[in-house]
Order: C-alpha cells, then sequence, then structure tokens
C-alpha cells in the first residue's frame, strides 16, 4: 500500500466517527491524561493543518528526517509534552459544541487527502523546521492518526485497519532497534511503545536492555 492509500485508510474510520459525534460522546475521556474526545478531535485537526503547511513548504535541500526518525523527538512525559496537552485542553474549550473541532477537523483532513493526492511522493518539504520527502510526511500522518486512533477507544471501538497497524509497528520497531516478539499483538505494542501502557515483568524480561528505551514516542 502507497504512503497516501495508507492514509486515506488511517483517516478514513476517524473522518466517519467525526462526522456523527454528539455532544455526549464529545466529553468521553481518551487514553490521553485529561483530554476528552473533542480535545482530541482538536489535536488531529490541528495536525493536519501542519500537513497543509508542509505541502506548501518545499524544500531544495536533501531530507535530514524520515518517518522513522521524525518520532525520535516526541516522548511522552516531559514538560513539552504536558504543556501540550495543557495547551489543547484550553484551545479546544473555545467551542461550545463539540461540532465545532469535529467539523474543523473534517474540513482539514479532507484537504490533506485531496493535497496528498496531488503531491509527488519524492517531493521534499518542511515540517516543524525538519525536511522529510512527501512519502515519509504522509506516512507519519498514518500513524498519528492510527495511535490517537486507537486513543478514541470509548467512541471508535474498532481498531485501525491491518495495513495502517503494520505501518505503526514497523516504525516501532525502527526506533525501538529491532522487531519486537512476533507474540506482541499489535495493539498492545502500539500503546507500550507510546507509553500508554507500561511493560509488564515478562515484556520487560523478553526485551532486556532495549526496555530501557521504552516509550519510543508519544
Amino acid at each position: 500500500m502507497n504512503s497516501t492509500q495508507l492514509l486515506a485508510e488511517a483517516y478514513r474510520p476517524i473522518l466517519g466517527r467525526a462526522e456523527r459525534v454528539d455532544e455526549e460522546e464529545g466529553w468521553f475521556a481518551t487514553q490521553l491524561p485529561g483530554w476528552t474526545v473533542r480535545d482530541l478531535l482538536f489535536h488531529l485537526a490541528s495536525d493536519c493543518q501542519r500537513a497543509l503547511v508542509a505541502f506548501s513548504t518545499p524544500s531544495a535541500e536533501e531530507p535530514d528526517t524520515d518517518e522513522i526518525t521524525y518520532w525520535s523527538r516526541w516522548k511522552p512525559g516531559g514538560e513539552a509534552a504536558q504543556s501540550g496537552l495543557r495547551g489543547t485542553r484550553i484551545i479546544a474549550s473555545v467551542w461550545s459544541s463539540v461540532r465545532g473541532p469535529a467539523e474543523l477537523y473534517m474540513e482539514t483532513a479532507q484537504a490533506v487527502l485531496h493535497a496528498a493526492a496531488n503531491s509527488d511522493p519524492d517531493a521534499v518539504v518542511v515540517t516543524q523546521n525538519r525536511r522529510m520527502r512527501v512519502d515519509s510526511l504522509l506516512r507519519t500522518l498514518a500513524v498519528e492518526a492510527a495511535v490517537h486512533h486507537l486513543d478514541l477507544e470509548q467512541v471508535l471501538p474498532h481498531p485501525p485497519a491491518a495495513p495502517v497497524l503494520k505501518e505503526v509497528r514497523r516504525v516501532l520497531d525502527g526506533l525501538l532497534g529491532e522487531s519486537a516478539p512476533e507474540a506482541w499483538q499489535d495493539i498492545r505494542y502500539i500503546r507500550i511503545g507510546t507509553g500508554r501502557l507500561p511493560l509488564n515483568q515478562d515484556e520487560h524480561e523478553i526485551l532486556g536492555p532495549l526496555a530501557d528505551r521504552l516509550p519510543l514516542f508519544g
């Protein structure tokens, strides 16, 4: 599956749910501390806005990051992560209805999918002061959407499509430095790898020194 198709597959279920989300569901908790569904929808919309800026910020230089190394800066639990959680919560509270962030997400996500389908995957763009190929950008967007899809479990109980989960697993393995045990189910590995769940004792022993690298991003 190419990166454009992968992104469309990652966005499809979230778009479908955003179209139907109501006020009660908007207040449901997600897997992220302090964030409700409306907060996470706003965060997803912000990620789409960043992507649209990237599509319009070409670079003539070679890439300095790819879809795996991109995530090495993002670690959960740090001061920057906590600040991001608070900031998103504050901004998302501006809307009086969940339909505000839901519709913003729907508009920007559809715009991203259109831009992706009309972009050269080998072109280099700039995002967050880093240069990456469009193909890598689309893969990071798909991974982000998949991780947050799982965060929306209360309103989106069906998991992301298998190719999308496979892509997240590939990224986690790349950051870990080797493949995680095949017996680890994709969803548990993703939640452990992104700091949503801790390793249990058996998992810690299986990984050995590699366990110290977890969480890999978040």
